[in-house]
C-alpha cells in the first residue's frame, strides 16, 4: 500500500512538472514578443520594454524557465498586468465563488443521481428506469448556459425568488453570499447528475446479477441490505471515479456559469485575463485547476482503498 501511495506521488509530481513546463512554453512560443501581444496594438516601446524586464524576457530560456519554476515553488505566479496585483492574491480573492459552486453542484449531482441510478438499475426495464434514462440523456445534451438562463428568467425574474446575477455587495454576510449561488449549483447540479445517474446505472447492473448477491438473497436478507450493503458497495469504484471527474470538470467548467450569472470566481477571472491577453493570470490559473485535477484524482485513488480493500493486493 504504502509503495502504491509512492508511485501515485511520483505520478502527481511528473504531470505537474509536464504542466508547469507547457504552460511556460506556450507563452514563449507566441507569434511576435510576448510583451507586446500581452500590452496590445497601443503600446509604447517603452511600455513594451518595461514589461521585458518585468516578466524576466530579456534573459535566456533556461534563465528564465529556472526562474519561473523556483516562483512557483514558492507559491509566486506572476504579477497580473491589468489588475496590478499577484496572481495568486487575485486567485485567492475569487476562489470562494468557485469552490462554493463545485461542492454545491457535485453535492446536488450525488444526491440525485445515486438514488436514481441505483433504482433505474433495480427496477431494469420498467417505466421509471426508461424515464430516468430519458431524462438524463437530455439533461446531458442541455447547455449550462442555457439552463442557467431558463432558471434565472423563471426563479430570478418571475418569481423573484433569487437575484439574477452577482455574490453580494461588499457587506453581504455568508447566508447571503450562498443565496447568491442557489441557482448556478443546481443548473451545474442538475446537468453534471446526468453522466453519474447513468454510470451509476450500468454499474449497478453489473453487479445485481453476480452470484454473492444471489447468495445474500438466498440467505434471506432484506432487499434494501442485498441492494445496499452487498451490491451498491461492490458497484462503488467506477460510481467514484466518474464523481471525481465531474468534481475536476465542475472546477473549470463553471466558467460558462460564472460568467451567465455574474459570479466573481475563478471562472470569471480566467475570461477577463483571456480578453484582455492577461498572460500571468492565465498561466497561474491553469496551474492551478492542473493542480486540483492531480489532487482530485489521488484522493480518489486513496477512496478506492476504503471502498474495497482488494485495491491494496
Amino acid at each position: 500500500m504504502i509503495r502504491s501511495t509512492l508511485n501515485r506521488i511520483i505520478g502527481m509530481l511528473v504531470v505537474m512538472a509536464l504542466v508547469v513546463t507547457i504552460v511556460f512554453v506556450i507563452v514563449r512560443v507566441t507569434p511576435g514578443d510576448p510583451a507586446a501581444v500581452m500590452l496590445g496594438p497601443d503600446a509604447t516601446p517603452a511600455d513594451i520594454a518595461s514589461l521585458r524586464e518585468r516578466l524576466g524576457l530579456n534573459a535566456s530560456i533556461p534563465e528564465q524557465f529556472m526562474s519561473y519554476v523556483a516562483g512557483i515553488l514558492r507559491g509566486d505566479f506572476g504579477r497580473s498586468i491589468f489588475l496590478n496585483q499577484p496572481v495568486t492574491q487575485a486567485l485567492l480573492q475569487r476562489a470562494e465563488p468557485t469552490f462554493f459552486l463545485t461542492i454545491f453542484s457535485l453535492a446536488i449531482a450525488t444526491l440525485i443521481a445515486l438514488p436514481v441510478g441505483v433504482l433505474s438499475a433495480y427496477l431494469r426495464g420498467s417505466i421509471f428506469d426508461q424515464v430516468a434514462t430519458a431524462i438524463a440523456m437530455f439533461a446531458a445534451s442541455i447547455p449550462s448556459f442555457w439552463l442557467g438562463l431558463v432558471f434565472m428568467q423563471i426563479f430570478a425574474v418571475q418569481f423573484g425568488w433569487f437575484d439574477s446575477s452577482g455574490y453580494g455587495g461588499p457587506g453581504a454576510n455568508f447566508g447571503e453570499r450562498m443565496h447568491h449561488l442557489v441557482l448556478p449549483a443546481v443548473t451545474l447540479g442538475l446537468i453534471s447528475s446526468a453522466l453519474i445517474t447513468r454510470f451509476t446505472r450500468a454499474s449497478m447492473l453489473d453487479v445485481l446479477n453476480d452470484d454473492y448477491v444471489r447468495t445474500a438473497r438466498s440467505k434471506g436478507m432484506s432487499e434494501w441490505r442485498v441492494v445496499t450493503k452487498h451490491a451498491l458497495k461492490n458497484a462503488l469504484i467506477p460510481i467514484l471515479t466518474v464523481i471525481g471527474l465531474t468534481a475536476a470538470l465542475l472546477i473549470s467548467g463553471a466558467i460558462v456559469t460564472e460568467t451567465v450569472f455574474g459570479l466573481p470566481g475563478v471562472g470569471n477571472l480566467i475570461v477577463s485575463a483571456v480578453l484582455r491577453r492577461d498572460y500571468p493570470v492565465i498561466q497561474g490559473a491553469l496551474l492551478v485547476v492542473a493542480g486540483l485535477y492531480v489532487l482530485v484524482n489521488f484522493a480518489i485513488d486513496m477512496l478506492y482503498l476504503i471502498v474495497d480493500p482488494r485495491v491494496r493486493y
